[in-house]
């Protein structure tokens, strides 16, 4: 799994559309088969260009790309936490979500009827935003007084625990998102186990009409500035180009984006956005057998590597062999990589770079 991410907004902002289109292109666009885990949930293959240059060096007949979950989270409206729309429904699809797309409606249509009468970005995102902080103030104030009740017999980490949550608690109440709580490196280890909707990194997905999707319209800037200040990123994309995308054979897709100006899929826009936003990097596993693509975070080790792939590979770590994925496409074999002196033996130490190919070593 690359990642999973989960898709928020008010009704009528284009979510759905977008989810539709951007699973059913991803899953066309792919060797990889669409999952549907139940009705608002879809797995997709990430695209990537080194894989296809892989497999034209090693012909095999297995290609397993990195994937990326979709969850499209219904019922989000005005009063969402205390029951309204289809109330807290949501709120256990999002939870375990690894960021959080939050579309936000950037465009005008007679036809799509808004369901606070117009279209205004900054009042829809403020909407979203407090429904997230109500659930996590449901979810502090349990522990809180969970805590409270344990800290009565005198523990100092009960009591430090409790502390800690009354001070979450405040920051909450002032309708601050938790990302933004200034919180100690032990705090940080609590504040991680709440698993709070507020403290997941957040992109803006604008939804533009189809005659602003090259250009950035007025309620765009909006978002933008917004984003600018909480530090988030933004993608800006049309569900209806999206959704004319993905009824495309995946060979006419290419000249389809050309065609609107486009050099990338709102798929591929939203997938590249999500790497950057959690840090995260592909390494690859090649041979005769299989390509296969692995997401990592930056900064992780050879052996924590090779511990994505299985477990026992971290265990019983002896080396990893890489090779760039550059000096590997440019001289067309391992042998030559080898040959050229750039075959690379690598120990515990070893920080992983994005494109590595790599064959790991390891006792059973």
């Amino acid at each position: 799994m690359g990642f999973n991410c989960g898709i928020v907004g008010l009704p009528n902002v284009g979510k759905s559309t977008l989810f539709n289109a951007i699973t059913a292109a991803g899953a066309e666009a792919a060797n990889y088969p669409f999952c549907t885990i139940d009705p608002n949930v879809g797995v997709v293959a990430v695209h990537d260009d080194r894989i296809d240059a892989l497999v034209k060096l090693y012909a095999p007949p297995k290609i397993v790309p990195s994937t990326i979950e979709f969850v499209d989270i219904a019922g989000l409206v005005k009063g969402a936490s205390k029951g309204e729309g289809l109330g807290n429904q949501f709120l256990g699809h999002i939870r375990e979500v690894d960021a959080i797309a939050h579309v936000v409606r950037c465009f005008e249509d007679a036809n799509v009827v808004h369901v606070d009468g117009d279209v205004n970005p900054r009042r829809d995102i403020e909407v979203i935003e407090a429904e997230l902080i109500f659930k996590d103030l449901e979810t502090v104030e349990k522990k809180l007084g969970d805590a409270l009740k344990r800290s009565k017999g005198g523990d100092k980490q009960e009591k430090a625990e409790a502390d800690f949550f009354a001070k979450v608690q405040q920051h909450l109440l002032g309708a601050r998102l938790v990302r933004y709580f200034n919180a100690s490196s032990d705090e940080q280890l609590m504040l991680r186990d709440l698993h709070l909707l507020t403290n997941k990194p957040v992109m803006y997905v604008c939804n533009v009409p189809e005659t602003d999707v090259t250009t950035e319209n007025a309620h765009v800037k909006v978002v933008r500035e917004i984003a600018q200040k909480e530090g988030a990123s933004v993608v800006t994309v049309s569900a209806a180009v999206e959704a004319e995308v993905a009824e495309l054979p995946a060979e006419e897709r290419g000249s389809f984006l050309d065609d609107m100006g486009l050099k990338e899929s709102g798929l591929q826009k939203v997938v590249k956005e999500g790497y950057q936003l959690l840090h995260l990097i592909t390494f690859f596993t090649a041979g005769p057998k299989e390509v296969h693509a692995w997401t990592i975070r930056k900064g992780m080790t050879a052996p924590e590597a090779a511990g994505v792939i299985h477990s026992d590979f971290e265990k019983g770590f002896i080396r990893a062999e890489i090779m760039k994925f550059s000096d590997l496409t440019r001289l067309g074999s391992e042998q030559a990589v080898k040959d050229n002196g750039l075959l690379h033996i690598e120990g515990r130490e070893y920080v992983m770079e994005d494109g590595d190919v790599v064959h790991f070593r390891f006792n059973v």
